[in-house]
């Protein structure tokens, strides 16, 4: 609806002109000569783009903050400050780290207490296997050997008194129950060096293994719940060296001497502002220490004309009312992203070197020329002496009959003036501004603006 509004607008106006340009012009003392020209010359063209920039360094030292989680400046140094090395830059809030290396403090010496009492397990541990396999297996197994041996001579006692007494029984001087009861001793006495003999086999087969397997497994449980309380000692010291390290980083100082600037956030960078009281995140830029010998000029280039930037053009940059030569190093591949602030308007950072000179300071504004192409010996024509039809671009000379309409095939511009490749020739007089001054042109913006050229300009058109 507004692009209708607007092509209605322009409609009337272009039609009042070409009204009040038929009707009410002088026609009898109207002169050719009165009439603003332009002599068609060959000559250079020089095509550029001009832009406003801010200065930059191209080799900036950042101070980060180094700090995990969010952290409050409770100081930091004016932007725009000559610092020498050692200068206090930035101090954040200390009181949350100091409680944390309290408490860091507290859990690393119980973990140390917990490793010194998990290592006398270990060795423990390894003494009982010692201790069982060198002295109460050979306790045990020396003590049924005794047993064995003492049985082994009570079965040969058993068995000479039971010899005796069947031979006193043939003789009739011992009676058959005595011989019954040496038997039965005998009996007795070979049974306990069999039960004697079986516990020396369990033991040195199964309760001997089984014993070390118990103890070697605990000495692994202790083993490894030793190198748990290690680990969890190397991790409580790792967090209190880390929580030492951060209190030294809350306190920045310049590495060297030189400018110290705040960051330059684009607007829509929801980044904290530096400021004391402000919040600042892990890693977020807090100061820049650019390298004033090292300048360059960043600007926004419109995105019709990108494509024909390039790096390595020349470019020439105003400065303080000081003109200096300079060249395109960097054209962003997208956009910085559009909105309230750049107008809608979309744009390509460009960034162009300049050469090293004294009191150049970040944040300063330049004008850059960024020179496009440039065109030797070439017929010219100036922007405002053209208009555009529906059949393409026109202009109107002064010719021995009059004004004469000549259509146009037209090549590069600049601001000023456009490369023409056919219509008009050196030496020609073309007139300026035809919609203001030639009433055919007139008709032809109105009928363009209409979408129909065949209709013919009248009082609708009003």
């Amino acid at each position: 609806m507004m692009k209708s509004a607007l092509i209605a607008m322009t409609l009337i106006a272009t039609a009042g002109i070409a009204w009040v340009s038929l009707v009410g012009r002088p026609a009898a003392d109207a002169t050719l000569q009165s009439l603003p020209s332009h002599l068609i010359s060959r000559g250079q063209l020089v095509v550029s783009v001009t832009e406003q920039g801010t200065l930059e360094s191209s080799n900036n030292t950042e101070i980060k903050c180094r700090v995990r989680g969010s952290n409050t400046i409770t100081f930091v140094i004016e932007s725009g400050t000559e610092v020498q090395a050692g200068e206090l830059l930035v101090k954040l809030e200390t009181l949350a780290i100091e409680e944390e290396i309290s408490e860091r403090t507290k859990f690393y010496h119980l973990a140390e207490s917990q490793v010194a009492r998990s290592a006398a397990d270990v060795e423990r541990a390894k003494l009982a296997i010692s201790e069982y396999e060198e002295g109460r297996f050979v306790s045990e197994l020396s003590s049924l050997q005794k047993d064995l041996a003492i049985a082994e001579s009570r079965l040969l006692n058993a068995t000479n008194r039971l010899k005796h007494s069947r031979m006193m029984s043939r003789s009739e001087y011992a009676s058959e129950l005595e011989v019954e009861e040496k038997e039965f001793a005998a009996e007795q006495a070979q049974l306990n060096v069999g039960l004697i003999n079986t516990q020396i086999e369990v033991l040195e087969n199964y309760s001997k293994q089984e014993e070390l397997v118990r103890l070697r497994g605990e000495l692994k449980a202790a083993e490894a719940t030793h190198q748990a309380n290690v680990e969890q000692a190397l991790a409580d010291k790792i967090r209190l060296e880390r929580a030492q390290q951060e209190l030294k980083l809350c306190t920045i100082v310049a590495d060297r001497a030189g400018l110290v600037i705040y960051p330059d956030n684009e607007s829509w960078e929801n980044a904290p502002k530096i400021e004391e009281g402000g919040t600042v995140n892990e890693d977020q830029t807090l100061l820049l220490m650019p390298d004033l010998t090292q300048m360059q000029v960043k600007v926004g280039v419109h995105e019709s004309i990108i494509d024909r930037l390039e790096t390595g053009m020349a470019a020439n940059i105003t400065l303080l009312r000081d003109s200096m030569h300079g060249q395109v190093t960097y054209v962003a591949s997208v956009a910085k992203p559009a909105g309230w602030w750049t107008g809608n308007v979309v744009k390509y950072d460009t960034v162009v070197s300049l050469p090293s000179k004294s009191g150049l300071r970040p944040g300063m504004s330049a004008e850059v020329e960024i020179l496009l192409a440039r065109y030797e010996d070439v017929v010219t024509i100036p922007t405002n002496a053209c208009i555009e039809t529906r059949n393409g671009f026109a202009c109107w000379v002064q010719s021995e009959n009059g004004i004469e309409r000549r259509a146009l095939q037209l090549g590069d511009s600049s601001v000023m003036f456009i490369v023409v490749h056919e219509g008009v020739k050196e030496g020609e007089l073309v007139i300026l501004d035809p919609l203001a001054n030639v009433p055919q042109a007139q008709v032809e913006a109105a009928s363009t603006l209409r979408g129909t050229r065949d209709q013919k300009f009248g009082f609708e058109d009003l």
